[in-house]
Parts: C-alpha cells; sequence; structure tokens
C-alpha cells in the first residue's frame, strides 16, 4: 500500500476540511515527535517500508502545513485547498527524507509543502497563468508581500508601485522593470467569468463567452453552411426543373422576382389574366408547386 493511501485513511480520523476550525483544531492537537522519535521512525521507513512510521511522521506535522497555508490566503484561493495541496507536499516531502543528513524533517518538508503551494496557485489563481517561468514565479509570489513593505515604509495607501519602486523591486529580484510592471498589472487584473450564471430575475445574462466562441470552423458547422448554399442556388434551380412551365413561371413571378419598386413579382390577378384563370386557380397552382419543390429540396437535404 502506497504512503499516501495509507496516510489518506487517517484523515478519518479527523473532521473533513469543510469544517476548517475544526480540522485545523484536531491537527493542533497531533503531539510533536521529539528529534528521537523523528529519526526512529524514518528509519524505519527507510529501511523496512513501515507505513505506520510513515503515517506518525506526517500527522505530527500537518499543523506546520496549516501554518505555512496562511501565508498564502491573499490570493484569493479557499485555505482548505491550500492546505489540501500542502499536505500533498508534506507526504512527498515524508518519503524523500533521509533521516542521515543531520537535517530536522521541518526544514527539509518546508520546501516541498510551499512547492505543491505555489503550483496550485500558479495554475487556479487565474484562468490565464500568471507565471510561467522560474524567474516569473520568483516574482509572482515576492512582489505582493514587496509592494506591502513600501507602502509600510512610505506611509501611502497608492496600490501601484512607483517608477523608483519598481526599479528596486526589479534589482532585488533580478528581473527587468518591465516584467515587474507588466506582473503587476496581471495581478491587478479583475477576474472576467466568462459564464455567467442566470441573474436574480431567472433570465439569462450574457457573458464574454457567449460572442468569444467561434464555430465557424466546426464541422458540423461547415456541412450546415454547405448544406445551406447547396439549397439556395444548386437546389432550387433542381427544383424549380421538376416544375412544369406554368408553375415555375408562377413561383418564379411571385417568389423569385423582385419588381424595381420592391412590391415583388406578377399578382395573384395579373398572373390569372395571363393564363386564363382565376386567381384563385393561380393560388392552388402555387401552392402545389411549393409543396412540390419543398419535397425535392428535402430529399437533397
Amino acid at each position: 500500500m502506497s504512503l499516501i493511501a495509507t496516510t489518506n485513511m487517517s484523515w478519518s480520523l479527523m473532521p473533513s476540511l469543510g469544517n476548517l476550525d475544526a480540522y485545523i483544531a484536531a491537527v493542533n492537537r497531533f503531539p510533536l515527535l521529539t528529534p528521537e522519535e523523528e529519526q526512529r521512525f524514518a528509519h524505519q521507513l527507510r529501511t523496512d517500508n513501515d507505513v505506520e512510521a510513515a503515517r506518525k511522521l506526517v500527522l505530527s506535522h500537518l499543523r506546520l502545513v496549516v501554518s505555512v497555508s496562511r501565508q498564502y490566503v491573499g490570493y484569493g484561493l479557499p485555505q482548505g485547498d491550500l492546505i489540501q495541496e500542502g499536505n500533498i507536499g508534506l507526504m512527498k516531502a515524508v518519503k524523500r527524507f533521509d533521516p542521515d543528513q543531520g537535517v530536522r524533517l521541518v526544514s527539509y518538508a518546508l520546501h516541498w509543502i510551499k512547492a505543491e503551494i505555489h503550483e496550485y496557485i500558479v495554475k487556479n489563481w487565474r484562468m490565464v497563468k500568471v507565471a510561467t517561468t522560474k524567474a516569473q514565479r520568483k516574482l509572482f509570489f515576492n512582489l505582493r508581500s514587496l509592494k506591502q513593505r513600501f507602502q509600510s515604509t512610505d506611509h501611502t495607501s497608492n496600490p501601484s508601485l512607483n517608477p523608483f519602486q519598481v526599479k528596486q523591486v526589479a534589482q532585488e529580484l533580478n528581473v527587468k522593470p518591465e516584467e515587474v510592471i507588466e506582473m503587476e498589472s496581471r495581478m491587478a487584473g479583475g477576474d472576467v467569468l466568462l459564464d455567467p450564471s442566470p441573474n436574480d430575475d431567472g433570465e439569462e445574462s450574457y457573458g464574454p463567452i457567449s460572442y468569444l466562441s467561434d464555430t465557424t470552423h466546426e464541422p458540423l458547422t461547415m456541412l450546415e453552411n454547405r448544406q445551406r448554399d447547396y439549397l439556395a442556388s444548386d437546389g432550387i434551380t433542381t427544383a424549380l426543373e421538376r416544375l412544369d412551365a406554368r408553375s415555375r413561371r408562377i413561383v418564379e413571378e411571385r417568389w423569385l422576382k423582385v419588381a424595381d419598386d420592391s412590391t415583388g413579382g406578377m399578382t395573384l390577378h395579373e398572373l390569372a389574366a395571363e393564363f386564363g384563370v382565376s386567381a384563385e386557380r393561380i393560388r392552388q397552382i402555387e401552392v402545389a408547386a411549393l409543396k412540390k419543390m419543398r419535397t425535392t429540396l428535402a430529399a437533397w437535404a
């Protein structure tokens, strides 16, 4: 059984992360290990693959994860999610910990806990990733604290860095001033809900997804457009060819011609006078012709 799977079994001893206060209280009740106990359990895990020893190492350091997670609540992500990601980092640290290096597990695990939390924040803090390189990630996780330091020193409430402060941050983090400005603008930008939920009136509201999506080149849309173009050109021509001369002329005059004054083609009475029949008869012929055309077009659809 894997370390993570076995450690997850221990979560049944504590409240779920849905009740965060109760979880934190339960975590703080787990006793801390003495250096001797830590060494013994770490050797048991390393030499004998003792999963029970791994469980004790993990449980005794869960409060460390809670403590680290508090440093990142300002990024707008649920602390419970940060704790869960940090716990994964803790379990990775326990699995890789070498007790013979002369380092306490708390110092070793701190790196892994922060690494997992950092990865989670970068992936989820914005829909569009704000940090992709190592330098950008360093800038991302240090810019907020540096801005707070400048604001407290200068006693200003201005949320933006001035040019001198931008230069200071760039020098301290070994990045270009342009990168500092770009990262600051990214972090200051608000999230936009692409697919909003219905409003309070129960009516559907529209967000960017309504006009950002492009279905022009979707296979189904292309087939539908091609079919519509065919029916509007060759399809109509084929359907007209299936009609007798009188029916075809009536349809063309009534539906396919537009007079100069935009009133349409010939009227029923004008066609009735041309063919020497009543206007009602022309209407009947028109209805029958259109029905036949629809049948022809449906066969091509």
